[in-house]
């Protein structure tokens, strides 16, 4: 009697990733992120536009999967000026157009083009069309343009590096934490994998890093890299269980296949994404030069 062929290896372990291609591409993003903070900030400005406009793209084709088409040529044209604009704003002095006035008018004009982008297609299906897009342009331009603000400001690249450093960290903690010890879920209808040990992971080796950044980069008192700390974690968590949500109710379990070992570009951006605000609010309050 032939034997049954034998089932396939799982080359992705408990935490469902390609670890070797996830960590190659992340030492090759961190290599790029260092080179541009050090020589170069426009590269990293370059960086932050291209990974939003993939973002979208790819957020634009999961709702398409809901029926929901958003004017993604738009989006994508304003995502790359919402990018830019916020730093090149940010380092004129004298100051001609403020960060603010250049930011609301790229929101303003990216919302306004992909509304009149739809209006040829008629009625039928606008409203979902219009929600599609107004949910893109808020969750990834808008909340991805406090990157290029933070690198606008005074020690622009530590602040940059500090809020980078927290969130992978904090992904990196709750990564090791829940799959040696990962016991309890936190959120099992929304993130099966996810644990209150993960968590605790996050929390320690996130505020960790941020009490160091604080300490030896931005040279403020240790506090200030507990506030950062606990907060990044504790959004940047958030912003994980948003992403989940939404691929969960579109039934898809990555947003794309852009990035090797890590899935779709959302995938590592979410909590990014979600943190950034947080990150450039506390560090615009506590840190001088804001």
């Amino acid at each position: 009697m032939a034997e049954s062929p034998a089932a396939p290896a799982n080359t992705h372990g408990r935490a469902g990733r390609n670890l070797p291609a996830a960590i190659g591409m992340g030492v090759g993003l961190g290599v790029y992120l260092v080179l541009s903070l050090l020589y170069f900030k426009p590269a990293f400005v370059v960086l932050v536009a291209v990974a939003l406009v993939l973002a979208s793209v790819e957020l634009h084709e999961a709702l398409k999967k809901l029926g929901m088409t958003s004017a993604i040529v738009p989006i994508a044209v304003g995502s790359v000026a919402i990018s830019f604009g916020s730093y090149f704003a940010g380092r004129q002095e004298p100051v001609i157009f403020s960060t603010t006035s250049v930011l609301l008018a790229s929101l303003a004009l990216t919302v306004l083009a992909s509304l009149i982008w739809r209006m040829p297609k008629g009625i039928a299906g606008y409203v979902p069309d219009a929600a599609a897009s107004l949910l893109i342009i808020a969750y990834v331009p808008l909340l991805g343009s406090f990157g290029p603000l933070m690198l606008a400001e005074a020690q622009g690249g530590a602040r940059l590096v500090t809020f980078f450093l927290i969130v992978v960290m904090s992904d990196t903690g709750g990564y090791i934490a829940g799959v040696l010890f990962g016991k309890h879920p936190m959120a099992p209808k929304i993130s099966p994998k996810k644990s209150w040990e993960g968590a605790a992971g996050s929390l320690i080796l996130g505020t960790t890093a941020a009490i160091c950044m604080a300490i030896f980069a931005l040279h403020v008192p240790f506090w200030v890299g507990i506030i950062l700390g606990i907060s990044l974690v504790v959004v940047g968590t958030c912003g994980d269980l948003i992403e989940s949500i939404i691929k969960r109710d579109i039934g898809i379990k990555d947003m794309s296949s852009f990035v090797p070992g890590h899935g779709g570009v959302m995938d590592r951006l979410d909590s990014l994404l979600v943190a950034a605000p947080v990150a450039w609010l506390i560090m615009y309050v506590f840190i001088p030069g804001g």
